[in-house]
């Protein structure tokens, strides 16, 4: 599994991860994967229903906001970027969604929800804040609530600036800027063990094809 980081370097590098969304977020699905499971991802979040009210972490330009809000009764939808927020809010409109401005690193929730899902950001999460972030996602949800995610380990060599070992990598947009962020390559079973260990209980399946996985559980 991936190096860890110095504390001050790690405030420096989520920090620099949250300029590189808010720089990306005009050409966002420029950067797309090259691979198609998008169907497969899609279908496994219809099947497990996310319904009731539902609590979207980095959200990103809302693309699984909308099909969220096919089962959800209302949906808060949370990002530190402002650009990715005004992108989402454009694309979907109505009373059941409210978007949240905050760094999901800094932010508490003001009530709790019956279903918390993330999108390609659980990946982000340094290890060194894999148990808060999972006691954040605890504190969210009601009783009986449950969570779901989708996301990749997808790393390409030249992003791995420091060393296949390293959870740091350097993405670049397309007028050649670079910036630093965190992609942790996590494998299904290791992430399913990872889970338990801090009082969770999760299964999480890989895709038939591309290097996707999701995962679909609630506390232990």
């Amino acid at each position: 599994m991936s190096a860890r980081c110095p504390a001050g370097d790690l405030d420096q590098l989520l920090a620099e991860q949250v300029g590189y969304y808010r720089a990306v977020a005009p050409e966002y699905e420029d950067h797309a994967l090259p691979f198609d499971a998008g169907d497969e991802l899609s279908a496994a979040l219809d099947a497990f229903g996310p319904t009731g009210s539902v609590l979207e972490l980095a959200c990103g330009p809302g693309i699984w906001t909308a099909q969220l809000l096919r089962h959800a009764t209302e949906v808060t939808a949370v990002d530190a970027s402002p650009e990715m927020i005004g992108i989402a809010s454009a694309r979907i409109k109505g009373e059941r969604v409210r978007f949240v401005e905050a760094n999901i690193f800094d932010w508490e929730p003001d009530r709790r929800y019956d279903v918390v899902f993330f999108g390609f950001w659980l990946s982000h999460v340094p290890l060194e804040r894999f148990a808060s972030f999972w006691s954040l996602v605890a504190d969210c949800l009601e009783p009986g609530g449950r969570v779901f995610f989708v996301d990749d380990a997808y790393r390409t060599p030249d992003e791995l600036v420091e060393g296949e070992s390293s959870s740091t990598i350097l993405r670049r947009l397309n007028d050649g800027s670079a910036h630093r962020a965190v992609k942790v390559p996590h494998r299904p079973d290791e992430l399913e063990e990872r889970l338990a260990r801090v009082g969770w209980r999760v299964e999480v399946r890989a895709t038939t094809t591309g290097p996707f996985y999701w995962g679909a559980g609630s506390p232990a």
